[in-house]
């Protein structure tokens, strides 16, 4: 099973593109599933496997406290791997073509008003140690609704302050271009200019933003950092990078951006997900259908 397991991964990797962090998740997921069923079923062909061996794993990982997301996450694998290993006529029949997705619960995701907002910018003191630099940071992360990953992995080749577009490389290693608004465009400006030419090293590459030893900074560092500013601004609430992401959308939704403009700045693939991030309840759909679509009166 676990030749199986890797030659899966590597269809992954190099017939699908899939990115580095979909792979190691499928295979933490199937790995977990062939650990259980040696355990628990003495069994290590995947030829041997019934749906109740799905079922049973799946329950037990909800007994185990697994989140409905986490356990979506291993339906997931397990549905991908074992169509994979029936289109090789490595299984005669695929045991999880009929298991069904948990149900995920809906949530609202947390946002900071724009005063908010304009209160966490506002603590990034210029004169203060990195100063031009956290500004820059959160300036971008607010005006171009980035996932953190794509601010740490931005570079300057991929930054153009005079047309002010900015493109990054999202999940599935899909590229986007995204504006850069005008603020934003002064505070890297200024950053560019006035703090990353002394954090240089010999070893420095072309990333936008530098730790002071000259080195791309990390999600973990720029999560500090948002708790950080977030203290010295005095917000109650708890900040963290994705919330300015949550906010970007929230507030280009309530001052009339239209929703499939929002997906792809956000680089969704599906407009559910973005639905989520906006808020966008079922009402505001079917009202925008019933005014643009020719067939809908």
């Amino acid at each position: 099973m676990q030749t199986d397991i890797e030659d899966f991964i590597i269809h992954l990797a190099t017939e699908r593109g899939l990115s580095d962090h979909y792979q190691l998740s499928t295979r933490l997921s199937l790995e977990a599933f062939a650990k259980w069923l040696a355990g628990a079923h003495q069994i290590s062909a995947v030829v041997e496997v019934l749906r109740t061996h799905l079922t049973g794993f799946l329950e037990s990982r909800k007994r185990a406290g697994f989140a409905a997301a986490s356990i979506k996450l291993n339906v997931v694998a397990l549905k991908i791997w074992f169509r994979w290993l029936q289109s090789r006529e490595r299984v005669a029949k695929d045991p999880a073509d009929l298991l069904p997705l948990p149900r995920l619960e809906t949530y609202l995701p947390e946002t900071l008003n724009q005063q908010e907002v304009e209160t966490l910018l506002d603590a990034c003191q210029n004169d203060a140690p990195l100063g031009l630099r956290n500004r820059a940071i959160f300036e971008t992360l607010y005006a171009c609704g980035l996932r953190v990953s794509e601010l740490c992995g931005a570079r300057l080749e991929h930054l153009n302050l005079d047309v002010r577009i900015i493109r990054v490389t999202g999940k599935g290693d899909k590229t986007r271009l995204v504006p850069v608004g005008h603020k934003a465009a002064e505070a890297l400006q200024a950053y560019l200019l006035g703090e990353r030419p002394g954090l240089v090293r010999k070893h420095t590459k072309s990333h936008v933003f530098l730790s002071v030893r000259g080195h791309a900074l990390t999600p973990d560092r720029i999560w500090q950092l948002a708790k950080q500013t977030a203290s010295i601004a005095g917000l109650s609430k708890g900040v963290y990078p994705h919330l300015l992401r949550h906010s970007f959308a929230t507030h280009l939704l309530e001052n009339g951006a239209d929703l499939r403009i929002i997906q792809e700045l956000l680089g969704h693939a599906d407009i559910a997900t973005t639905q989520i991030y906006t808020h966008v309840d079922r009402q505001r759909l079917k009202a925008v259908h019933h005014k643009f679509h020719p067939r809908a009166k």
